[in-house]
Order: C-alpha cells, then sequence, then structure tokens
C-alpha cells in the first residue's frame, strides 16, 4: 500500500506547528496513527511528538557557529535544507518503509524556499521516490484580511508556491476563532475572491501610486481562478475534520483503510467497537 505525507508550508506565524498538533490529535481520536517530521533546523519547541527532527541532522546554530561558512539566520536555514537534500538517506531511514505510513511534515516559515527555489522541489521529489504520496498544505494568516493588499500578496505567494511544486495543493486560512465578528462576517468572499472584490478592498487601502500593479495582481489571481481557501477554526472539532476529510480526498486516502493501534481491542468490543470497525 501507499504511503502518505502533508507537506505543511506557509509564512512564519501562520500556525504551522499548531496546525501539525491539532490534525495529529484528530487523527489520534479516530484511530489513525500518523508521524510528525519536523523540517524547520531553528525550531525549539513542539507541541506533538516528533518522530523526525532535521536538528539532529543540521541546526541552524550550528551552521551559524561555523567561522568558515559565517552565514546569518536565513542564509543558515537555506543552508541546513540544502544540506538535508544532499542527505536524504538520513531521512529515508529515519522515516522507515511500513505500508500506510502518514506522515505530517512542519516546514520552514522561509517563503524563498517554495516560491523561487527548488529545494523544496527536490525534496518533494525524493518522497514520491520513496513511493509516497505527497500533497501540500499551504497555511495563511487569517488576520491578513485585515489589510487587503497584504491578503493579495500571501495569495500570490500560494499561486507560486502551487505553481513550484506542482502536487495536490490546498490553501488553508488559519486562526479564524480569532477574527473578530466582523471579519467572520465578511470571510466567506475571502475564501473564493473575485477580482471586483479584490480590486475594491485593494483601493481603499493600498498605496495610490501603486494601484495599477494592484489591480493587475487581482486580475491574474482572477483570471486563474486557482486560488481558494479553506477556513480553519481549531477549537471548532467539524472544521477539522472538514479539512482532513478534502486533504484525504487529494491522497485519495481509501476509505476502507483500517485504524491501528490507538484503543485496547477489548474495550472496543464491550463498546461495540472491535473488528468491525
Amino acid at each position: 500500500m501507499p504511503r502518505y505525507a502533508q507537506l505543511v508550508m506557509g509564512p512564519a506565524g501562520a500556525g504551522k506547528s499548531t496546525y501539525v498538533h491539532t490534525v495529529e490529535q484528530h487523527y489520534s481520536c479516530l484511530r489513525r496513527k500518523v508521524h510528525c517530521i519536523n523540517l524547520d533546523p531553528a525550531a525549539e519547541f513542539f507541541a506533538y511528538e516528533v518522530q523526525c527532527d532535521i536538528r539532529e541532522l543540521i541546526s541552524v546554530d550550528d551552521v551559524m557557529e561555523d567561522s568558515q561558512l559565517k552565514f546569518g539566520p536565513n542564509g543558515g536555514l537555506v543552508f541546513c535544507m540544502e544540506y538535508l537534500i544532499q542527505n536524504t538517506e538520513w531521512l529515508d531511514e529515519c522515516l522507515g518503509d511500513v505500508d500506510d505510513d502518514y506522515f505530517i511534515i512542519d516546514c520552514p516559515g522561509q517563503i524563498e524556499l517554495y516560491t523561487h527555489m527548488d529545494t523544496m522541489q527536490r525534496f518533494v521529489a525524493a518522497l514520491e521516490g520513496w513511493g509516497i504520496r505527497v500533497c501540500a498544505v499551504y497555511l495563511l494568516d487569517s488576520q491578513f484580511l485585515v489589510e487587503p493588499s497584504k491578503f493579495i500578496a500571501g495569495m500570490c505567494s500560494a499561486l507560486s508556491a502551487m505553481v513550484q511544486l506542482q502536487v495536490p495543493h490546498i490553501n488553508v486560512l488559519t486562526k479564524v476563532d480569532l477574527l473578530s465578528a466582523r471579519d467572520r462576517d465578511n470571510l466567506d468572499r475571502w475564501l473564493d475572491p473575485s477580482q471586483l472584490i479584490m480590486e475594491g478592498c485593494v483601493s481603499r487601502t493600498a498605496n495610490k501610486r501603486h494601484a495599477r500593479l494592484s489591480n493587475a495582481l487581482c486580475r491574474l489571481l482572477d483570471d486563474y481562478s486557482l486560488v481558494h481557501f479553506v477556513p480553519l477554526n481549531i477549537s471548532d472539532e467539524d472544521s477539522i475534520g472538514d479539512l482532513c476529510l478534502q486533504i484525504d480526498l487529494m491522497l485519495q486516502i481509501s476509505e476502507e483503510a483500517e485504524p491501528r493501534g490507538m484503543r485496547d481491542p477489548e474495550i472496543d468490543t464491550e463498546s461495540g467497537f472491535g473488528d468491525e470497525v
């Protein structure tokens, strides 16, 4: 059977680690085992259990402390990712080779890794070479809705990542639970925004000198109609479940896949949820 992986991407602060923890807990309740992978060499804390951690191979601190390299934080992170690509056998060994494994990969927040560098593209090729079906989950902070021009820029970065990676892709608006009541009421029109909506909002908030550029970006996004969003409220189990269902459909995960190793079978039998589940 194939293996599966979510590549969790997005700008710094978009809520990637929180998303990984939330989805891990959701699948645990469904008795589906997932493995969480950290690809951020500058990470310091995880709320989830990590199976593979790039910091065991190389970390940003290691690179910055090297007197010969003399990299700063951003250059050090890019170097770490390049080093991982050159040493993919370490990751292959760490992932193991068990059929039907499901990996959730927490990626760094440096946008250039997804928009114009080929680092993540090569990483995806390595995963696919190991027989892993990959999908991209691109997170964008819903607080960007407060500044439409910033939201348009986020849509452009999502589109760039989609074109660059060439894998099944879903865009997620995170932190919806933190929006004001007014912004939540207006949320639906930004999940699949039209050119008129984008241009109308941008014209009221953007720098007038950049009006033509802003309108051109709005037309680009509307003409190709590739960027749509799914809202995520981590305090709403239905919201989490709907998103996970869409991702399962993208990865073509069979509905007959059996849950594994998450509950005592004797308890299941007594409750009526035994081997027939």
